[in-house]
Formats: structure tokens, sequence, C-alpha cells
């Protein structure tokens, strides 16, 4: 999952995008849901579902799995968006459970994490990867 729009403060966050990629182990397509808040709209409108099948739907999922198992989290969670887009990715699967942001966004604390320079270039990479799937 992936949400853009997760810096809050005295308010939640209001996402402006929150796309939805779901795999199954045994097929090598993924289902896209996606939802996105044109500026002042007060909710989400859904996109049309979609199925995206492509050779290179695997890979890039790999690459993305790979990048998000070496890439911090903030602690406490939910705390800063430490990455600085914005943007929280979150991954779920047997072996990675991996979320930035947390689930309601950043609540405008401060983390015990910081990631370095080259984690920021790997989580850019990762939100690339993410909307090349889109």
């Amino acid at each position: 999952m992936c949400h853009l729009g997760i810096i809050g403060d005295s308010a939640p966050p209001s996402p402006s995008f929150v796309c939805v990629l779901n795999k199954s182990t045994d097929e090598s397509r993924i289902f896209v849901r996606q939802m996105s808040r044109e500026d002042g709209s007060p909710s989400l409108d859904p996109q049309p579902e979609k199925f995206i099948e492509d050779s290179d739907v695997n890979v890039l999922v790999e690459e993305l799995h790979g990048i998000l198992n070496e890439l911090p989290m903030e602690n406490p969670p939910g705390s800063e968006d430490i990455y600085g887009l914005d943007t929280s990715i979150m991954w779920g699967s047997e072996d990675l459970e991996w979320i930035n942001g947390g689930p309601q966004g950043c609540g405008g604390g401060t983390s015990t994490v910081q990631p370095t320079t080259e984690e920021k270039a790997k989580f850019q990479r990762a939100v690339e990867i993410v909307r090349s799937l889109l």
C-alpha cells in the first residue's frame, strides 16, 4: 500500500492518494486499487480497479521487497516522516512487515531513528517502483 499525504500535526493527515497492490504468491499478476483526492475535496474517490500482468512485475516487486527489507522505520511508529517525501509505503508478506508513517500518518513527533542519505535514496527508489506499477 502506498499513501501520499501522510504528514499531520494537530489534525490527522489527509492523504491525497492511496494505492493498494495485492499479489498472491502463485500468480504473476498484481491487483491494483487506487483512490485519490482532489485539492479541497474532503474524501478519497475510488479509481477503476485493474490488474497488472507483465513479465517485469516480479522483478520490480522483488526489488521493492529487497529495498524495504534494508530500510529503517521511524520509532515510535507514526512519529515523523523520516524520509521527507510525505509518502508512506506498507508491505506485508510472510517474511516482511514494513511500514513508514504509521497507519494514521505522521503525528508531528520526533523519531529516534533517522535514515542515512543512502537510505533516503533507496526509499525514493521504492516510491518510484510503486509508481511504475500503477
